[in-house]
């Protein structure tokens, strides 16, 4: 965590005598104040074809706007990970996944308006509707949600190398892709 998360004043007396604590908390002198600063969940969907086309979105907002990501996003108060990863992928792009099956997690930094948020990025994987060929037929079918998706994209993916030339958004889903990518290979090889 930057020092750019510390407060200036306490939220409940208006102190000066709030701290940052070992990077874990904050804590005002004058009136006992604490406020953990614990990790925020969030949540990825990758799908995919039978040729290793990945559906990405391009961000429409910063942090790394322009860039490649998941349909995901924040898991919201008294939501599993596994609902919000279906309704993320819905609000995202119009389609809901008629399943999802837990993929991985990883650490993740999301900074956004000045303000370094530790996340857990949970991952999961969606198959395409039944009526769906391919990832290009799926994005025909998109309707992004123009606040968070500036366009939709299909990127074959079949090596560490692909996963390494295509511009994504946060390292987490680097990561993520080496897994599916893993777990597609020991698939095929049975």
């Amino acid at each position: 965590m930057s020092s750019q998360n510390d407060f200036k004043l306490c939220p409940m007396c208006g102190s000066r005598k709030i701290a940052n604590v070992h990077n874990r908390k904050w804590l005002c002198a004058d009136c006992g104040f604490d406020l953990y600063n614990n990790v925020a969940a969030a949540v990825g969907v990758v799908i995919a074809d039978s040729n290793g086309n990945v559906l990405f979105e391009k961000r429409a907002k910063e942090p790394r706007k322009g860039f490649l990501a998941f349909p995901g996003g924040f898991v919201d108060p008294d939501e599993s990970v596994e609902e919000a990863a279906v309704r993320e992928c819905r609000e995202e792009t119009g389609v809901e996944p008629s399943s999802v099956s837990y993929l991985c997690s990883f650490p993740n930094t999301y900074e956004y308006k000045n303000i370094v948020y530790k996340t857990c990025d949970f991952f999961f994987t969606a198959s395409l509707p039944p009526d769906v060929p391919d990832i290009d037929a799926l994005i025909q079918k998109l309707h992004g949600e123009e606040s968070e998706v500036l366009g939709f994209a299909s990127v074959r993916i079949r090596s560490v190398e692909d996963i390494e030339e295509t511009p994504l958004a946060f390292g987490s889903a680097g990561k993520t892709l080496q897994v599916w990518l893993k777990n597609l290979y020991n698939r095929s090889i049975k």
